[in-house]
């Protein structure tokens, strides 16, 4: 029996991305062990999954303690895993690979500017254009598996799998449908539109359609959340108690909602993991190409301010997108309302009739 490290410390959604590495290594090898090893706040989008057996996680900051590190090392190497596949490549997991003792180290290429060791034994490079409409984050991750062992007919969607109990979730049972989900912040700064402009969003939906309004945001975040709530008009329909401060509650609460409408990040996967419409807005630094998954102009669509104004910059080249991300506000003040609502309309309205 094959045993499978999935190495994946980074955010949600690209955790949930990563979980299509399990969903296609176990046609690969349907009798292996697969382990996930991830952020524990991430975890919780891998729960139930039938082609995970395992689940480490840890905390974030165990990993930038060098002691923790060494120990993390020590532990995963007396596992004696076959197979590591490492889609982000970080210091950490590149050196977790090299002392590993497996077989197969699968790792994705970065231009890194530190020690040149050999981590993997297959390094891969990744994908120069994206060929197909799960997006070139999953289309990368798919080839980590295609570019070493025989994989016929992948899946490229991720799933979320909720139990019977979950599926039965009642918090939403009592609301004015349909109940609509807004993530109003995103997971930083640099991923978040001004306030007042997710304000005029806001507005309209709660002025042209009879319905419930949620607020999704981090648990460090409701202070902004409730000066966002303070700034809207028609509070009677947004509700702003109805909250889960949690991966799997989240999950709960969103496949008994309608769609989502959202700045790109975590719940943008996880509504379409759960096949619910989604419309994302796009911070002008994140590539679009990379995490536009399924995106059809129907089921799910989006806007991002480079395909509105294709002047305003030209390429996602690693300096200019860590200029973009140091003052994203000047160019995120160009996607206007006014510009984000002449295709959100038609979506919503697709969507509530």
């Amino acid at each position: 029996m094959k045993k499978i490290l999935v190495i994946q410390n980074k955010r949600i959604g690209d955790v949930l991305i990563s979980s299509v590495i399990a969903n296609n290594i176990k046609k690969v090898f349907p009798q292996s062990q697969v382990t996930y090893f991830v952020y524990e706040y991430t975890a919780g989008v891998l729960e139930n999954n039938p082609n995970i057996d395992r689940i480490i996680a840890v905390r974030e900051k165990e990993l930038k303690s060098y002691t923790k590190l060494f120990q993390t090392i020590s532990r995963i190497k007396k596992e004696e895993y076959d197979i590591i596949f490492d889609p982000y490549s970080k210091l950490q997991s590149r050196l977790i690979c090299l002392f590993s003792g497996a077989e197969y180290r699968i790792g994705l290429k970065r231009a890194h500017k530190d020690l040149k060791l050999p981590f993997y034994t297959h390094p891969i490079s990744h994908l120069e254009l994206r060929t197909k409409n799960c997006g070139k984050a999953i289309e990368d991750r798919i080839n980590m598996i295609a570019s070493v062992f025989e994989l016929k007919e992948p899946e490229y969607a991720p799933k979320i799998f909720l139990t019977a109990e979950e599926k039965q979730y009642g918090r939403t049972d009592s609301l004015q449908k349909p109940v609509i989900m807004l993530g109003i912040l995103g997971s930083t700064p640099q991923k978040s539109m001004p306030h007042e402009y997710m304000v005029q969003i806001i507005n309209y939906i709660t002025q042209n359609y009879r319905c419930t309004v949620l607020f999704n945001y981090a648990p460090n975040q409701k202070a902004e959340a409730e000066m966002v709530f303070e700034m809207c008009e028609n509070k009677d329909q947004i509700n702003i108690d109805l909250y889960e401060d949690s991966i799997r509650g989240f999950i709960k609460l969103m496949n008994k909602c309608e769609l989502l409408v959202s700045n790109e990040g975590g719940s943008v996967h996880i509504a379409k993991a759960l096949n619910k419409p989604t419309f994302t807005i796009y911070s002008p630094y994140v590539n679009k190409e990379h995490w536009c998954s399924f995106e059809d102009g129907d089921q799910h669509d989006s806007i991002h301010l480079l395909e509105e104004k294709p002047n305003l910059f030209s390429s996602f080249t690693l300096e200019e997108r860590r200029n973009i991300e140091e003052d994203p506000n000047s160019l995120y003040n160009q996607l206007t309302p006014e510009m984000i609502l002449s295709k959100l309309k038609p979506f919503l309205a697709h969507h509530l009739g």
